[in-house]
């Protein structure tokens, strides 16, 4: 049975007829994509800007095109690449990131692929901003990526703290393949160091700052996510029936990895609701995002209870 929008063969061989430009394919493919009703959740928010994307990225032309470019005309070959990802990504639902393997976070450009969570975390703009006024940057000798997937978090902290040593942690092998192969492709494999571990399990000493986008996603959310999010690794995103499994470990067990000025920041999404509800004690300080979200939580180690009480 055809889904609604499906790109057929038929629509796609009048497309390859009729169409001409660069900006005829991308005007196209915003349409169907708008029409088969993707989610754009994976770094793009709206049909043109994806579109445009993965046209570029078939054409291997660069962002911002010329914009006399977008008159140009394409060869039948050419036509064929882009209209050739245009049809995954409305016939299987692929986010554009895996189709052309490329993501971006806190301005870096990311591999990615199926073994790794797409990199979106709003944490980005803190990093980007140095946790100012939370750390001293001279101050910070580590930091600890937990969950690190593709190791987004773990580079754009390395970037924003010359002079750290970071560990990139996660518990998937697969993932942390993929860690390696951006952590070597930033020529920062002194510095950065992926560790297979859960959670904490693994590390020793301390850190002052730990930051964390662990799997929060709740069971009934889990449920209903949008065909794409079922192309992300399941233990990347799922997190028992209120989606605290893993932030309940890490708050039972950061404190005794911080040092004493040390800060953690963990991002909770749609779970922060059950997080306040579980802990409505504990004064988490919800991080503003001028990019959009609130859902980003810190706590001092101060503020944070021994290790080991069993939260």
């Amino acid at each position: 049975m055809r889904k609604p929008g499906e790109l057929s063969r038929e629509r796609l061989e009048a497309a390859e007829r009729e169409l001409r430009t660069i900006a005829d394919v991308i005007r196209w493919g915003a349409s169907r994509f708008n029409a088969a009703g993707l989610c754009f959740g994976h770094g793009f928010d709206n049909a043109v800007d994806e579109a445009t994307a993965l046209a570029l990225h078939a054409l291997h032309l660069k962002s911002p095109l010329v914009a006399e470019l977008f008159a140009a005309r394409l060869t039948n070959e050419e036509q064929g690449e882009v209209l050739a990802l245009f049809a995954r990504r409305v016939n299987e639902r692929v986010p554009a990131a895996y189709l052309m393997g490329r993501a971006w976070f806190a301005g870096l450009a990311l591999n990615v692929d199926e073994r790794v969570l797409i990199p979106r975390s709003p944490i980005a703009e803190w990093i980007e901003r140095g946790f100012a006024p939370w750390v001293e940057p001279e101050q910070i000798a580590r930091v600890l990526d937990l969950g690190t997937g593709s190791g987004a978090i773990a580079i754009a902290c390395a970037f924003a703290f010359p002079a750290a040593e970071v560990d990139a942690v996660d518990v998937s092998e697969e993932a942390l393949e993929v860690a390696r192969t951006n952590i070597k492709a930033f020529g920062l494999e002194q510095r950065v160091h992926a560790v297979h571990s859960d959670l904490f399990s693994a590390l020793q000493g301390s850190y002052e700052l730990i930051v964390s986008n662990p799997p929060y996603v709740d069971a009934a959310l889990l449920a209903n996510l949008p065909p794409e999010y079922r192309h992300e690794p399941r233990q990347a995103l799922a997190a028992g029936e209120d989606g605290l499994a893993c932030v309940r470990r890490i708050l039972d067990e950061a404190g005794g990895y911080l040092s004493s000025r040390g800060v953690l920041v963990v991002e909770v999404g749609a779970s922060r609701a059950a997080l306040e509800q579980a802990f409505p004690e504990w004064p988490f300080t919800w991080l503003e995002l001028g990019r959009g979200g609130e859902n980003v939580f810190l706590l001092t180690a101060e503020q944070l209870p021994p290790a080991g009480r069993g939260y």
